[in-house]
């Protein structure tokens, strides 16, 4: 990582200017060197195509699991976790599709190597569905850990309140949230613009940036780091909540961590965790860039954060990948093949995975009573 640089150095030139002259020819020779490699990399299109091609790909895999196993549960607890976690995967699936066909296309074309010096239709486009497509997955996430923590703290009344049609109304609700966030744009508040090196388009963070544009980013990191502050407060609730459940059921020989509800608390922790990783980093560069970008204009200061937004963005892409395989990854029957494997046993009548299935299929015929009543 390059270090930060400052325009004012002009009290380091009263010292050695011959020393000075010196260090800054080497400098410039390596930052050029090191600006050559990082642009090579970034305008490769193999590396976007396989990035999408993967991601596409296993996103497709996650879809066919959550859809055959929704058609399996439809009446039980799970259903509501299924329907918002088959949505959180469409949504990454066409956040992969829609975007990434219009970076490939920017490849194709040579764009990356002489950007257009104002953002045109193709630009506004990328740029809105690189906010949408990033909102939606953290917004699904916040919902499904809100969800799921009524569901363990307070199941009778989750057993009243959620429904198949209000799950559908909420995720339209976030659909549309996403979208009006998204074309913000449109009235003014803020604007999409190139972005380095060339090949993909987000908010304005750097060069001649005004009061609308630090709102705009503002708005968009608040959403985002919000909504995984609220999941992070979600499920550590649900977390505590089953850690005690299963205390009192060794202490008082009662049934009461639901293995459904175990392993959905698992996969949500796993969607927050990778959610953090690769979205926090974006979310705070642009804060970064977009305060640096309407307070100075040292060019030298603008590639670090340029350089710093491309990193960021790719970590976010990241985030699509590899949410299909955390739900893949940790499903109850993956789980129970691991502890298969670590120890060793084969029959599964009296091991705790047997029993969480037994008291969970009590628990969700339950619920139903109790909605039906």
């Amino acid at each position: 990582m390059l270090s930060l640089h400052h325009c004012n150095t002009s009290w380091a030139s009263t010292i050695s200017p011959l020393s000075n002259q010196t260090q800054a020819v080497v400098g410039v020779a390596n930052v050029g060197h090191s600006d050559n490699l990082t642009n090579r990399s970034a305008k490769n299109p193999a590396v976007a195509g396989l990035s999408m091609t993967l991601g596409v790909l296993s996103n497709i895999i996650a879809l066919f699991i959550l859809a055959k196993a929704y058609t399996r549960l439809r009446r039980r607890s799970k259903a509501t976790f299924l329907l918002f976690a088959s949505s959180l995967v469409a949504t990454d699936l066409a956040g992969h599709i829609i975007p990434g066909a219009v970076v490939l296309h920017f490849y194709s074309n040579s764009i990356g190597t002489s950007p257009p010096t104002h953002a045109d239709a193709t630009c506004q486009f990328l740029g809105g569905s690189m906010v949408f497509f990033g909102l939606c997955p953290l917004f699904l996430g916040s919902a499904m850990a809100a969800e799921r923590c009524l569901g363990v703290t307070q199941p009778l009344l989750h057993a009243r309140l959620v429904s198949g049609t209000r799950t559908k109304m909420a995720l339209v609700l976030i659909w549309l949230a996403a979208l009006a966030v998204a074309l913000l744009p449109a009235v003014r508040l803020g604007e999409y613009t190139y972005q380095h090196p060339g090949t993909w388009c987000f908010i304005r963070v750097l060069g001649k940036t005004k009061d609308t544009d630090v709102a705009f980013l503002l708005l968009f990191s608040a959403f985002g780091l919000g909504s995984l502050a609220m999941s992070l407060v979600c499920n550590t609730i649900s977390g505590i909540t089953l850690v005690r459940a299963r205390l009192r059921r060794r202490n008082c020989h009662r049934r009461t961590a639901k293995s459904h509800d175990i392993e959905m608390v698992a996969q949500l922790l796993g969607i927050m965790i990778t959610s953090c990783i690769c979205w926090s980093p974006l979310l705070i560069f642009g804060l970064m860039s977009v305060t640096n970008g309407h307070s100075s204009h040292c060019q030298k200061d603008d590639m670090y954060y340029k350089k710093l937004m491309v990193m960021g963005v790719r970590l976010a892409s990241c985030n699509q990948i590899l949410d299909p395989w955390v739900y893949i990854l940790l499903r109850r029957a993956v789980l129970r093949k691991i502890y298969q494997l670590t120890t060793g046993q084969t029959d599964m009548r009296g091991s705790t995975f047997r029993r969480w299935e037994i008291s969970s299929l009590q628990s969700s015929e339950k619920k139903n009573t109790i909605k039906r009543i």
